[in-house]
């Protein structure tokens, strides 16, 4: 094994609007939730999530959630951070029928794979970087908390 750590690079934490249900597609229920902001705390990072973004979630039949966001994060010295992100959230062998019936939740444990891309010089690092998310969502108060590592 190559040696390597995990590095706390940031936490944070969004807000969502209501989901807008696609519904079920051949892949399995498509659903969109879209980001009206948020906060980035940390030793490497701080500032805001701007009110871009969303989460193009598909639960598939096997009760897997799959997640594919893409946000902006703006750094508290006004650096434009792009993040784009897979990952997943196991909600039960019954999950999908659960989601059909709006039985999820109302906490869903979240791990995701992040790659950031920035131009401004102080954090050129995240370009070079590849973090792992580990988290959770309250579809209770439609937020999302994380905290992202970056593997070095």
């Amino acid at each position: 094994m190559f040696p390597y750590q995990m590095d706390l690079a940031f936490s944070y934490s969004a807000t969502l609007q209501a989901p807008e249900i696609i519904g079920p597609v051949p892949e399995g229920i498509r659903v969109n939730f879209y980001v009206t902001g948020g906060q980035m705390t940390g030793p490497k990072v701080r500032g805001s999530i701007r009110a871009v973004g969303a989460d193009w979630l598909t639960v598939r039949r096997d009760g897997v959630a799959i997640l594919d966001v893409r946000a902006t994060l703006e750094t508290h010295d006004a650096a434009l951070i792009y993040i784009a992100y897979t990952g997943m959230s196991d909600l039960g062998e019954d999950g999908y029928q659960r989601f059909l019936d709006g039985q999820i939740g109302p906490t869903l444990r979240l791990v995701t794979v992040p790659r950031l891309q920035c131009a401004h010089p102080a954090y050129a690092w995240v370009n070079r970087r590849q973090f792992i998310g580990v988290g959770e969502a309250d579809l209770n108060t439609l937020s999302v908390r994380y905290d992202l590592y970056s593997i070095i």
